[in-house]
This record gives C-alpha cells, sequence and structure tokens, in this order.
C-alpha cells in the first residue's frame, strides 16, 4: 500500500520528461543571469573605473538579495504551491536584469541587482523541490542532478554573450543584461506547461492546517531535524561561499592575471565547458553510490582544485585548474540540490530547503566583497585560493560527519 501510495504521488514518464526541461529552461535563465554579472563587472571595473571592493559590492548585493529571496519563497512555497512561487520568482528576476541594461549609475545598478537576486535565489529551491517531489526515489537524486546541469548551459550562455558582445561594443553590458529579460516571456509559456508536484497537491487535499512562519521555522530546527539542519545550513554556507567567491571574480582574476579581456572571457568560455561533464557524472554516480558519495567526494577534489589554480602561473596550468574547479565544484552543486530536499516532510520541505539556501546566500554575500578587499590589500591570488579550499574542506567534513543517506527513500509526507 505504501509503494502504492507513493507511486501515485509521482509524475508519469513522459510528464517527467517535460517538467525536466521545462523547469530547467528557467534555471538556465538563473545561471545566465548570475554569470553574467561576473563578466559585466570586469567589463564596468574599466568603464566606470570602479575599484576591487566596488566590484565585490556590485557582485555581493545580488547574493544579498538571493538571500533574502530564497527564505522568502521556501516558505511562501510551502503555503501557496510550488508552481505559482516559481512562476513570480521568475518575473521578478527576469524583469529586474532587463531593467538593469538602462541602470545610469552605480547605486541604481546595485538595487536592480538586489531585486534581481531576490527573484533568483527564490526560484532555485523551489524549483528543485517541485522536481523533487514529482519523480520517484530510484530516479530522484539523477532527476534532480540533471535539472542542475542546465546551470551550466546558462554560464555557457553567458560566456558566449560578454565573449562576442560585451567587447565589442561601448555599451556591450547593456545589451547583455537586456537580453536577461527574455525568462519574462517563457514565465507566461511556462505557466501553461507545468503542474504543482503531486506530493503538494495531495497534502493540500488531506490536511487543511495552515502553519505559521514561526511554526514552519520550529520545525525545521525541531529535535528529529536539527542535527540535519546544522549539516545543511553548513553545508550551503561553504559552498556558496566558496563558489560566489571564485567564479564572480574568474574573469577579473584572468585580467589581474595580466591577459586581456576578450582572452579572460575566452579561458573562462574555455573553463565553463567543464560543467557539464561535472554534472553528468555526478547525476550517474548519485544513484550508483549515494548522495554522500558524490557530495564528499566532489567537494575534496574541487578543494584540491582551487589550490592549483591559485598557485598556477602558467596559461596551460590556469586553463587546467579552472576545467577541473568547474567540473567538480559544478558536479558538487548538483549534489547539493539533490540531497537538500530529501530531509523534510513536504509540509515544510521548501521551507527548510528555502532555509538552507538563504543561510548560504550569506556566504556569497559576504565572498565576494571579501575578496574584493583582500585584493585591495594586495593579498595574493594564492592565498586567496587557499582560504576557499579550506572553506570547502569544512563543508565535506560536514557531511561527512552529520549527514545521512537519503538514496532510494522515499519523500516523507
Amino acid at each position: 500500500m505504501e509503494n502504492a501510495n507513493a507511486s501515485a504521488q509521482v509524475l508519469s514518464k513522459p510528464e517527467r520528461r517535460n517538467l525536466l526541461v521545462s523547469v530547467g529552461m528557467s534555471w538556465l535563465f538563473d545561471a545566465m543571469d548570475v554569470a553574467l554579472i561576473s563578466f559585466v563587472a570586469a567589463a564596468l571595473a574599466a568603464q566606470w573605473s570602479l575599484g576591487s571592493q566596488q566590484i565585490g559590492v556590485l557582485t555581493a548585493i545580488n547574493s544579498v538579495g538571493m538571500a533574502v529571496g530564497a527564505a522568502c519563497a521556501g516558505i511562501l512555497a510551502d503555503r501557496f504551491g510550488r508552481k505559482s512561487v516559481l512562476l513570480w520568482t521568475l518575473l521578478i528576476f527576469s524583469l529586474a536584469s532587463g531593467l538593469s541594461a538602462v541602470a545610469t549609475g552605480f547605486v541604481m545598478l546595485c538595487i536592480l541587482r538586489f531585486i534581481s537576486g531576490f527573484g533568483l535565489g527564490g526560484e532555485l529551491p523551489v524549483a528543485s523541490t517541485l522536481v523533487s517531489e514529482s519523480v520517484p526515489a530510484s530516479e530522484r537524486g539523477r532527476t534532480v542532478v540533471l535539472l542542475e546541469s542546465f546551470w551550466a548551459g546558462g554560464w555557457i550562455l553567458a560566456a558566449l554573450i560578454a565573449y562576442f558582445i560585451i567587447p565589442q561594443f561601448q555599451s556591450g553590458w547593456r545589451i547583455a543584461f537586456a537580453l536577461g529579460a527574455l525568462p519574462a516571456l517563457y514565465a507566461l509559456y511556462l505557466r501553461r506547461k507545468i503542474d504543482d508536484s503531486p506530493r503538494f497537491v495531495s497534502q493540500q487535499q488531506v490536511k487543511r492546517e495552515k502553519l505559521t512562519l514561526g511554526q514552519r521555522f520550529s520545525l525545521v530546527w525541531a529535535k528529529e531535524h536539527r542535527k540535519t539542519s546544522i549539516m545543511l545550513w553548513i553545508l550551503w554556507f561553504t559552498v556558496v561561499f566558496s563558489y560566489y567567491g571564485m567564479f564572480l571574480w574568474l574573469p577579473q582574476v584572468m585580467v589581474y592575471k595580466d591577459y586581456s579581456l576578450t582572452k579572460s572571457f575566452e579561458y573562462v568560455l574555455i573553463m565553463t565547458l567543464a560543467q557539464l561533464p561535472g554534472y553528468f557524472t555526478a547525476a550517474y554516480f548519485i544513484e550508483k553510490f549515494g548522495r554522500k558519495f558524490v557530495l564528499v567526494v566532489y567537494l575534496v577534489l574541487t578543494a584540491a582544485s582551487a589550490i592549483w589554480f591559485g598557485m598556477a602561473d602558467t596559461t596551460g596550468a590556469l586553463i587546467a585548474a579552472g576545467i577541473c574547479l568547474s567540473f567538480f565544484n559544478l558536479g558538487a552543486w548538483g549534489g547539493l540540490y539533490a540531497y537538500t530536499p530529501e530531509h523534510y516532510p513536504t509540509k515544510i520541505r521548501t521551507t527548510g530547503a528555502g532555509l538552507a539556501a538563504s543561510f548560504g546566500r550569506i556566504g556569497g554575500i559576504i565572498a565576494p566583497f571579501l575578496v574584493g578587499w583582500l585584493i585591495s590589500q594586495n593579498v595574493a591570488i594564492s592565498s586567496i585560493f587557499t582560504m576557499f579550499c579550506i572553506t570547502i574542506l569544512v563543508g565535506a567534513a560536514a557531511v561527512a560527519f552529520l549527514g545521512k543517506e537519503t538514496k532510494g527513500t522515499e519523500l516523507e509526507n
């Protein structure tokens, strides 16, 4: 009876494929928006004469919005449904991204990037939970990692836009941001294409109780979930801190290593291509060896790649280290999104995932600004990447010693 009930709460195979592609495209647009700011920051540094600390503020302000958005959207999605919150957050971030194209100054651009980050940060945990709740346990991890693989497509698209548009036009960065408004049109299509998750709909039909914000937060930190929440919050913080600290600064770091803006964008594009095989291998291993295996192994190898990249002093070594960094870090991200929703019952699933992601975004706020400040203090790039190496290892240790394996387990209702 339990297995029959579980199978009734997932979509059919064609529906699952449709959901993966449909939500995956919104994920691609999210990644394109995040990636563009790293390329735009490198261009604006020259055009607006921004210092390293101002670049840090510009890249960090997006994460401030993501932190607020992840917490708010997670709570709202448990109340009003995954689909409606997904669509609204997609609209918010795409419209704000499009309006960034007409920013007349640094402060205005920062405000618009905060709003864009709010929508983007809200969409990601809701999207991963929607997909996680709609597929059977035997495919859940692999499907969510494949959803995450669309992120690589967005980064590749952003890198192509940066390479072919930003350096070629006086205001190429404005064209890049204008393209970020396209997801608003996609949201209208998505509204008709997807439905809410069967688990959420089933729970709404059976249980009419509406939990308050305080009750949801208390349940996330109740005794039965406390150890899990501690582990997830540490994991999210360390992964987001290192990712946004390293990847949002990659183009600028290449410039600091005496490469031209065009060459910097070209090399980052090559590194970005390695994200796709990183996701695909993680998608395979996550169902074969489990979530903890993927997270711990890929994070440890990310840490090793960070050390290598920081110390690399030749073009070949930089590109090779950057490829490994992209491969393992993004593979770990796939495992992170698959792993997080599996720890909470349906009534607080997006709340738990959203709060963990929101806490992680604090790392995304601190890291870009911290890197800017460290560079302004003439701290060596190798020392900065050593800091990221240590941070990543802390996240790997949290999963290894506090995490539980969720491979093959049914989601709790």
